[in-house]
């Protein structure tokens, strides 16, 4: 890449004149990743009866995909800064589109479980790639403006999801979930390749290979642990192994970071309180807020009898309050402070929470759930705030990448996780009409709320913001 191209495409102190159209493409981009989280979860019934796939399949549909995201995604944002962020972004977008053709056309479980790991791969190309885009080509007010709408794309999206998810599967049918990516990504993968300017490499040296085989080997490990714990006890012998291999390879990752030249993650960062609160409240909000869309579609479906159709418009309220409460969030966390607000919001999640538990019935359970996501809307503007207000401008794209990963983590464990306590009411067919397993798992959920409560009092530092 030669001096006159970077110039003419950024000049120092010059805004890119089509910043705002790449940052449209881009979001367009990413909010399709997130989207395919969420909108899978409604169509999962369905996918489930017509492939004759079992429990711990359908759950691996959804963690799958979020466990490659989120594992490979360190591994993404450092091949953005050595082979440049316009060509791993363009890779990126490639492989998930491609994937996602090949997950709708699948047959059965194999191709499907494959094809969700190459999306997920795609995607931790692609997601890293392009917020390290957004920070380099926006200063000052701009970037915080910018990384803003970004931050707002995962509940919103999440939540926009399973409404989408609902509709596509009662119209066209379950596999136009993942139809449905290939002309938006072909679009945005044309739009792109001639809008994105090539912004100078960030870094050099290598790829940490061995540090991303180690984290992703880890996080594989725990969440097969949690889904194995639904079948066959969270005592049993080969459940507790794979915790212990999963915080063996932890600490050896850890290890890693700290002796390889060029590390996926710096760990001085997580030595900084506010980060690792941000991370922390990351990693419980989207495990919660997956898990609870989950048990929603699951239980609406199977339990309730309700359509694909009916369940999506069902979660109609659940996005707006998501979406809502995370812009009212973002206006008033300056005055009220991240750690009042974060209290609060897990307060409002955990009552939520407890609706469905103690009254039955599809009102009570979109009450409830709704009631849980206005808390959780509230909570990614906490998390963000937190972890990336404390850091240099030089540490955002770091800063950002190490809490998209937890996003990811908390999302991989929040499906395994619920799917797990609900599992004999999951397993059961419309028939049975069992809930037990369901209050169980929203027992579950407003006990991660509460206890994270009390550790966001202790966590966030009480000044912060």
């Amino acid at each position: 890449m030669s001096d006159t191209e970077t110039t003419s495409t950024h000049a120092p102190g010059v805004p890119h004149p089509r910043r705002w159209a790449v940052l449209g493409l881009l979001g367009l981009a990413q909010l399709m990743l997130i989207l395919d989280i969420t909108v899978v979860a409604i169509a999962l019934p369905h996918m489930g009866a017509e492939l004759d796939l079992g429990r711990a399949t359908l759950t691996w549909v959804v963690s799958g995909y979020a466990l490659t995201f989120g594992s490979l995604m360190l591994l993404g944002g450092r091949a953005a800064d050595l082979f440049g962020a316009k060509r791993v972004v363009l890779a990126g977008l490639v492989l998930f589109t491609a994937a996602s053709l090949t997950a709708g056309l699948a047959t059965g479980a194999p191709l499907l479980l494959a094809a969700r790991v190459a999306q997920g791969a795609g995607a931790a190309m692609l997601s890293p790639a392009a917020l390290s885009v957004v920070v380099r080509l926006f200063d000052g007010d701009e970037r915080n403006r910018a990384l803003g709408i970004w931050s707002a794309l995962g509940g919103g999206g999440a939540a926009l999801g399973v409404l989408l998810g609902g509709l596509i599967t009662a119209g066209p049918g379950w596999a136009w979930v993942f139809f449905v990516n290939v002309p938006v990504g072909l679009v945005v993968l044309v739009s792109l390749a001639r809008i994105l300017p090539d912004l100078p490499r960030a870094g050099t040296g290598s790829l940490d290979v061995p540090g991303a085989v180690l984290v992703a080997a880890a996080t594989g490990a725990l969440i097969y642990a949690l889904i194995r714990a639904g079948d066959h006890g969270w005592l049993d012998l080969v459940t507790v192994a794979l915790f212990a291999v999963a915080a063996a390879a932890y600490a050896a990752f850890a290890v890693r970071q700290r002796r390889t030249a060029a590390p996926l993650m710096d760990l001085r960062l997580l030595g900084r309180r506010p980060v690792v609160a941000g991370t922390f409240v990351i990693a419980v909000t989207t495990a919660l807020m997956v898990g609870t869309f989950f048990l929603g579609s699951f239980y609406l479906q199977n339990h309730q009898g309700h359509g694909a159709l009916i369940t999506g418009v069902l979660f109609l309220p659940v996005a707006l309050l998501t979406m809502a409460a995370a812009a009212a969030a973002g206006r008033v966390i300056g005055r009220l402070g991240a750690r009042l607000l974060g209290v609060a919001s897990l307060a409002v999640a955990a009552a939520g929470f407890l609706v469905p538990v103690l009254w039955s019935g599809t009102t009570a359970m979109v009450t409830g759930v709704s009631v849980a996501a206005a808390g959780l809307g509230g909570l990614f503007v906490v998390a963000s705030a937190t972890a990336l207000a404390s850091v240099a401008p030089h540490e955002a794209g770091v800063t950002s990448g190490i809490v998209s990963t937890f996003h990811e983590f908390g999302a991989a464990a929040g499906a395994a996780a619920v799917s797990s306590a609900a599992a004999t009411s999951i397993a059961a067919h419309t028939g049975a009409r069992s809930a037990s397993g369901f209050d169980d798992a929203f027992l579950v959920a407003t006990g991660m709320a509460t206890v994270s409560a009390v550790i966001v009092l202790w966590l966030i530092p009480a000044k912060h913001l």
